[in-house]
């Protein structure tokens, strides 16, 4: 039976307002691709990204532009080679996941060899001024590892003020490339005199060559500057870490090649998310089974999310039931 395909635009509200360095948003903008055949359907959801060139239009566009191969049975290692890596062959490659375990009858963790567990994951605090982010710390206190946006011009005090606010837990500081050569190395050794554990994409990607001469008093983790495999070689002596998110890498298949070879070469595994809704997280739950950091708090941060959908119980997700993904 021929394979069909059909695309979605989907809008679902976030809880209050989402802050970075970048800008805020109200609203997690998805699309969902469904890929049928033979009776099955299976899904995937990418979230496109202003910063990457994305917009729901663009990467809706580009899967259109592949709509003949999918449905002539294009497979994942294909895929791979009909189009750059992104939000558009996440999407597509996540779909072709799900659809190869409902018609085999064999789950995604089987065939990648994983034994998925409830994983603890990180809990996004939104940037704001160092009271507001205090609040937000106190708040949610009692979860054992909290990531904190900055990226401005008074990150000591937000530093401060989330740290003591939430004085058991853990902290990943991520600036979103909003700090400075004139900058870093202060911002760093008050991060380490605070306890930090982690700090993600400090300085531009492609303008982090300081990272190079100066020390890591807090290890410095790979976000914007990371995508796919060939990306690791030249990131070698600049990060200690890579943030990998399967809208970045263009989908599990070469997120799980990413994953490999930056172990290989001694690097820190964190696996992130955009915001968005259970099903994108499905996928890098699995993904993130032997990280060193998760993050994939998407679900969290969303007024409604999709039902069913991932089990959270604090900070900890359980692994995605098959009615959902996979």
């Amino acid at each position: 039976m021929a394979r069909v395909i059909s695309v979605e635009a989907e809008r679902f509200p976030i809880a209050g307002t989402f802050t970075i360095s970048r800008g805020s948003k109200t609203e997690a903008e998805v699309i969902t691709v469904t890929i049928s055949e033979s009776g099955r359907a299976g899904r995937g959801e990418c979230v496109p990204y202003k910063r990457y060139g994305e917009t729901m239009d663009s990467v809706h566009a580009a899967i259109e532009a592949v709509r003949e191969s999918i449905v002539g049975g294009i497979d994942r290692t294909a895929l791979l080679g009909a189009m750059p890596a992104g939000a558009a062959r996440n999407a597509i490659d996540c779909a072709l996941w799900d659809l190869e375990a409902k018609l085999s009858g064999t789950a995604v963790a089987d065939v990648i060899g994983a034994r998925p567990e409830a994983l603890e994951t990180a809990y996004t605090l939104s940037l704001g001024e160092p009271e507001a982010m205090a609040a937000q710390a106190r708040a949610n206190a009692g979860r054992p590892l909290l990531k904190v946006k900055i990226g401005g011009d008074n990150d000591a005090a937000r530093i401060r003020a989330v740290t003591e606010a939430a004085p058991r837990s853990r902290f990943i500081l991520d600036a979103n490339e909003g700090w400075t050569d004139e900058n870093i190395e202060a911002n760093l050794a008050f991060a380490a005199r605070h306890g930090v554990a982690l700090i993600e994409q400090p300085l531009p990607a492609g303008r982090d060559e300081i990272l190079r001469r100066i020390a890591h008093p807090v290890p410095i983790c790979a976000d914007e500057s990371v995508h796919e495999t060939r990306d690791l070689e030249s990131l070698i002596g600049l990060y200690d870490a890579v943030n990998i998110k399967l809208d970045k890498s263009g989908g599990l298949t070469e997120a799980l090649k990413l994953r490999d070879r930056a172990q290989e070469l001694g690097f820190a595994i964190m696996v992130g998310c955009m915001v968005g809704t259970s099903l994108a997280m499905a996928p890098a739950v699995l993904l993130a089974q032997d990280a060193d950091f998760v993050d994939l708090d998407g679900p969290l941060l969303l007024a409604r999310d999709r039902e069913p959908g991932l089990v959270y119980q604090g900070s900890m997700v359980s692994p995605p039931e098959r009615t959902l993904w996979g």
